[in-house]
């Protein structure tokens, strides 16, 4: 119960970090400033007061990382389900005296291998010859 209600804080706290970083002022440090190029004195810009958005940036960063590395530790133990850890049934023990045989494969009954009268082709009627296949002959030159 525990688990869903830190996945449910740890989201929430994603989505509301992502709004406070996007709703906060760039700070003007671009490529320029970081080479001398621009009128600042600092590497990356001049220094401002911590304001609200940066103390709650920073409270959300630090609760972003614990409860990803609690739920990290916690989803690595597995489940606590009763069934969870069996892997098949459990091995059956012989009685005393018995002896392991193995099972022998059961092959079915042959079929009966006359053919009945409905299934037997029908032959051709006596005194008659069947045709042999005509092969079309290849057209002569002339």
């Amino acid at each position: 119960m525990f688990y869903y209600l830190f996945v449910t804080l740890y989201v929430v706290a994603c989505l509301v970090l992502m709004i406070v970083i996007l709703l906060q002022q760039g700070k003007g440090g671009d490529i320029a400033n970081a080479f001398g190029g621009g009128s600042s004195q600092a590497v990356f810009g001049a220094r401002t007061g911590a304001t609200l958005l940066t103390k709650v940036t920073a409270g959300l960063t630090v609760a972003f990382m614990g409860l990803a590395l609690l739920l990290a530790i916690w989803g690595s133990r597995g489940t606590s389900s009763v069934v969870g850890g069996v892997d098949g049934p459990p091995p059956v023990s012989l009685p005393a005296g018995a002896t392991d045989i193995p099972a022998q494969p059961v092959t079915p009954a042959p079929a009966a291998t006359t053919p009945t009268p409905e299934a037997a082709p029908a032959a051709p009627a006596a005194g008659t010859t069947t045709p042999a296949p005509s092969t079309p002959e290849p057209a002569k030159k002339q």
